[in-house]
């Protein structure tokens, strides 16, 4: 809702304001990079999203409620891996697809892309590059289709920016270890058919495991009360002596490397999909300023108001650029940890620079559920945090350029 410069309500804006009118922002045409699969699977995730997500979000956001029937439909249009081999579930694509289809998810909500992102970054990935080859013929498909929904338990409650210290452990029990600990902050976990799941064996080597749901002594409460991210399912994961058999660790990895590594494809996904939270603000500030009359003229004519549409575009045109660039080097095998945390760190702040910028062209009203904003302003909180904070990523960067670790 919204009103005139005289103080009545528009009908015209009050009836807009729910759709989603999103329309694609490329000014320097950055699409002219893309190959047509590329922008052929973006049209079909953007299209998926106003039909499948835009209409419900505000809802199940202000209920703080997770729409888990959309997991089958995130399968459907190759949400979950989309750069796993065909064979294995995925979608075949390159890294760039998997990019523009995170864009397209987060533009929607980033608790949604949260869900593919874990399902296919954090799950499928380890599996597929760790795992046996009976591991991945056994869960691969599942997990792909959305039969199965994964989590990944890495973070635990005194352990987060720094994982080596974790205390979750495993001990040599014959066929099977024993698993203890907990992990916490996890997407997807309570509802999660299966967790991959990071441990310390008894020499202080982390390993991975599949712990699947039914297992005895694993639960995985939800975590209530969270003013961020409040469309997707987070909890914990406790293990009491689960008896977790060895057919279960990943064969094919040992150390940190294996854990990091997921989470660098998890990051690279987040560069991008922080891009279509940004678009979506700047698309609702950018319309809103146009309609909105005061003083006799729309806001938009205003110069303070053209500097901040300005400011925002041109960071989201950098950041599109930036995200393209990482997206060649991933293809090629040759983007480092250190260059995708660069993107995430400038991507997501972006993100949250253009959310607030937004929030303020659309005055009052941006604080409400009319329109996307705020939404995307308390989501982007977390993702600033999630899956390597701010400020380590500029430690990570820091190290990269000055070859010391700051971190010790």
């Amino acid at each position: 809702m919204a009103t005139n410069n005289n103080g009545t309500v528009s009908p015209t804006i009050e009836k807009k304001a729910r759709e989603d009118r999103f329309q694609f922002h490329d000014h320097y045409l950055v699409d002219d990079l893309l190959d047509e699969d590329h922008r052929m699977a973006r049209a079909a995730v953007r299209d998926w999203v106003k039909q499948e997500v835009s209409p419900i979000i505000e809802e199940y956001t202000e209920r703080g409620e997770c729409p888990t029937h959309l997991y089958k439909g995130l399968a459907e249009i190759g949400a979950f891996g989309p750069s796993i081999p065909a064979e294995y579930g995925g979608g075949g694509m390159d890294e760039i697809a998997y990019g523009v289809i995170m864009q397209e998810l987060e533009r929607g909500d980033s608790g949604i892309r949260s869900m593919a992102s874990v399902q296919g970054s954090l799950v499928m990935y380890p599996i597929y590059r760790f795992g046996s080859e009976e591991q991945k013929r056994k869960y691969l498909p599942k997990l792909g289709s959305g039969e199965f929904i994964g989590c990944f338990g890495l973070t635990e409650p005194d352990h987060g920016s720094n994982p080596d210290g974790m205390v979750t452990n495993i001990k040599d029990d014959g066929d099977a270890y024993i698993l203890n600990g907990a992990k916490m902050w996890i997407t997807n976990s309570p509802l999660a058919d299966i967790a991959v799941v990071w441990a310390k064996d008894e020499e202080g080597i982390i390993r991975g495991l599949i712990v699947e749901k039914g297992m005895e002594g694993f639960s995985a409460p939800q975590i209530h009360g969270k003013w961020s991210l409040r469309a997707s399912i987070t909890g914990e994961l406790v293990f009491e002596d689960v008896r977790v058999p060895k057919a279960n660790v990943l064969p094919h990895v040992q150390g940190l490397k294996g854990p990091l590594s997921c989470l660098s494809k998890a990051r690279y996904g987040i560069a991008w999909g922080a891009i279509g939270a940004a678009l979506d603000c700047y698309d609702s500030a950018l319309r809103y300023s146009m309609e909105r009359v005061q003083f006799g003229k729309p806001i938009a004519g205003f110069q303070l108001t053209q500097k901040k549409l300005a400011e925002m575009l041109t960071e989201i045109t950098k950041a599109q650029l930036l995200a393209w660039r990482l997206g060649t080097l991933a293809n090629k095998g040759q983007a480092t940890p250190a260059q995708i945390s660069m993107a995430k760190r400038n991507n997501v702040a972006m993100a949250l620079d253009v959310a607030r910028e937004a929030r303020q062209i659309h005055g009052g009203m941006g604080i409400t559920n009319e329109y996307p904003v705020m939404r995307h302003m308390m989501n982007l909180e977390t993702v600033l945090t999630y899956e390597g904070t701010h400020d380590i990523h500029l430690l990570i960067t820091g190290m990269a350029v000055t070859g010391i670790n700051a971190f010790k």
